[in-house]
């Protein structure tokens, strides 16, 4: 099976549906140096016939416009973002393929942890699944705390918040080993990655879906 990975960053999501068996082409506005697959630049036309030859496509616009970073004392600087995600969804609509949207904005079909796989990181990501459907996996009780400074107060556990640069957020190593993202060395791109064991778990649960449709 093939899946385009619109908005594919350095490729979190791209190896997760690759270590689950998929063809995996990537799609992003900006060069991904380290991108490990297939690569095609947003400005190669994204054509109905284009997205026709894909068995899933996958799409995980900016968040940053609906993300808890926007919110509270920060909540000025959302305009500031576009709205990518109404778009991104009427272009996967339009194209009759099988989708996947991960953003905060999605629809929660599904929505997975890093405790669900083991990760060293907590990470909640809504899943909107568009023309197919899965079971909600049951939601692993965390472990612990983030480590880090919250407030003042330094708290150690078992998980890195794997974002940002301050308050002990964890050195680059210690964050490809939280998310499965080795490849890279980019702090940027790491921190805006999907960890690859949530796409592989979607990638399998979508190939059961297709093999039950026969």
């Amino acid at each position: 099976m093939k899946v385009l990975d619109l908005y594919c960053g350095v490729g979190g999501a791209s190896r997760g549906y690759a270590d689950a068996g998929f063809e995996v082409v990537g799609v992003d506005v900006n060069p991904q140096p380290d991108y490990p697959y297939e690569f095609i630049h947003v400005s190669a036309l994204l054509t109905g016939p284009l997205l026709g030859q894909f068995d899933l496509i996958h799409a995980s616009p900016p968040c940053q416009r609906d993300a808890a970073i926007t919110k509270g004392t920060n909540a000025r600087l959302r305009e500031t973002y576009p709205d990518l995600y109404g778009p991104t969804r009427e272009l996967l609509e339009r194209s009759g393929v099988p989708y996947v949207i991960e953003n905060p904005a999605a629809r929660p079909d599904v929505v997975l942890c890093g405790e669900t796989f083991g990760l060293g990181v907590i990470r909640h990501r809504r899943f909107e699944l568009g023309g197919w459907k899965v079971e909600q996996p049951e939601h692993q009780p965390h472990r612990g705390r983030v480590a880090g400074m919250r407030h003042g107060v330094w708290y150690t556990g078992p998980y890195f918040a794997v974002y940002g640069n301050g308050g002990g957020k964890g050195t680059v190593p210690q964050w490809q080993e939280a998310m499965d993202i080795h490849w890279t060395a980019n702090r940027k791109s790491i921190a805006e990655a999907i960890p690859p064991a949530y796409t592989r778990w979607v990638g399998e649960q979508f190939k059961a879906w297709k093999e039950n449709q026969k």
